[in-house]
């Protein structure tokens, strides 16, 4: 497909109203274009979990202009370490302020602190929401994109951006249903507590078997403690017994994580999801369609830049559809940016989850952590 006319993209459609989808939303109407975002889910709510970002995260959402409401919305910080199971600190690990010297390397905040934040500058700066909206069908030719919504809707775009997560439609519309995520071997546990006052930054403690656990600090009053670990077989847990097997896989732990294991008592609040992960081969697009965020680079957690390269991916796509240039340039531009970075940080924490999986772990994941936030500094 060649374009014969060169024009500036007026009209985007999103696909999906998550981290990606609303940062992209944002950065889009800051360059002045007329934005459409469509969330499959009339009930625009997201999981009361916590998360933790770093200074790249910061200093994206600093050219997005809502750093500040982020910061304000969450507990800043500065650096991590390391810890036995018994809290000795192994290493610690000084982070950078890429946004500014008034912005702090790390921020840790809730799921639904960031949405909200997300949600009022999308909204506030012009963009179109449809909830409880997907599509139906896409076409597309040189000049446009042709979509037909779940509503019996039609509208045409100059540009499609698939940002509807790791279990992405429009990957598998555009791109075939071979392009799915694997199960890494390892799951993810989360769970809310009071912060102690003490604890002002976050830690890891390794030498669990088949991964780690750790805390993170959300907000003045809460933190959450996490833990990643092998499971083997993909298991079903049962939903009434949460808190008791989170409770147990914690139970080596000694320690400030021993206090914050007692907090762990409604298996309601417990949050657990089965890892996985994809890496799609550039490119990202076809045609005038582009994927970003998990549904061109779904990531684990072990390095904490899952939020941040999706991020990012709104702030350059933001930059180069701003430009009047044949869409297959601003594409070719924006996966020639992207690709190595997000291919970095999806390997990497691979590489970790792997390591941790092992009998006797092979790596040193304080390394590779300290050698991703060099990585991360560079300019996207």
């Amino acid at each position: 497909m060649r374009e014969s006319v060169m024009t500036r993209v007026a009209s985007v459609l999103v696909v999906g109203g998550g981290i990606g989808g609303l940062s992209t939303a944002i950065a889009l109407r800051r360059a002045g274009i007329q934005v459409e975002l469509v969330e499959i889910n009339s009930d625009w709510k997201v999981y009361q979990i916590g998360i933790v970002v770093q200074a790249n995260f910061i200093r994206a959402m600093a050219a997005l202009g809502i750093a500040d409401q982020a910061i304000a919305s969450g507990f800043p910080y500065n650096g991590l370490s390391f810890q036995d199971l018994h809290g000795n600190v192994l290493r610690e690990i000084k982070g950078t302020n890429l946004g500014g010297e008034r912005y702090p390397s790390h921020l840790g905040m809730s799921r639904p602190a960031l949405h909200k934040v997300l949600t009022h500058a999308a909204l506030a700066c012009g963009t179109n929401v449809r909830l409880g909206t997907t599509f139906t069908n896409i076409e597309q030719n040189e000049q446009r994109v042709r979509v037909t919504f779940s509503d019996g809707t039609a509208s045409d775009y100059d540009v499609l951006i698939g940002a509807d997560g790791v279990y992405s439609k429009v990957r598998s519309c555009i791109f075939g249903p071979q392009w799915v995520p694997k199960f890494t071997g390892q799951g993810v546990w989360r769970y809310t507590i009071r912060r102690p006052k003490e604890l002002t930054s976050s830690f890891y403690c390794v030498g669990l078997e088949g991964g780690k656990c750790g805390f993170i600090p959300l907000s003045p009053e809460t933190g959450y403690i996490w833990l990643v670990q092998s499971e083997p077989g993909n298991p079903r847990h049962p939903e009434q017994r949460l808190a008791e097997i989170l409770r147990e896989r914690l139970a080596p732990c000694g320690g400030m994580m021993a206090r914050l294991r007692e907090q762990i008592v409604d298996p309601a609040l417990v949050v657990y999801r089965p890892l996985e992960a994809l890496l799609m081969p550039p490119p990202w697009y076809r045609g005038r369609v582009l994927l970003i965020g998990d549904a061109a680079h779904a990531t684990t957690p072990h390095m904490g830049q899952g939020a941040a390269q999706a991020v990012e991916d709104a702030v350059v796509i933001g930059e180069l559809l701003a430009r009047e240039e044949p869409v297959a340039t601003l594409f070719e531009g924006f996966v020639k940016r992207r690709y190595q970075r997000c291919k970095f940080v999806v390997e990497s924490s691979l590489q970790i989850g792997e390591w941790e999986q092992q009998a006797e772990p092979q790596g040193d994941a304080a390394t590779l952590t300290e050698k991703m936030l060099q990585v991360m500094a560079s300019p996207i």
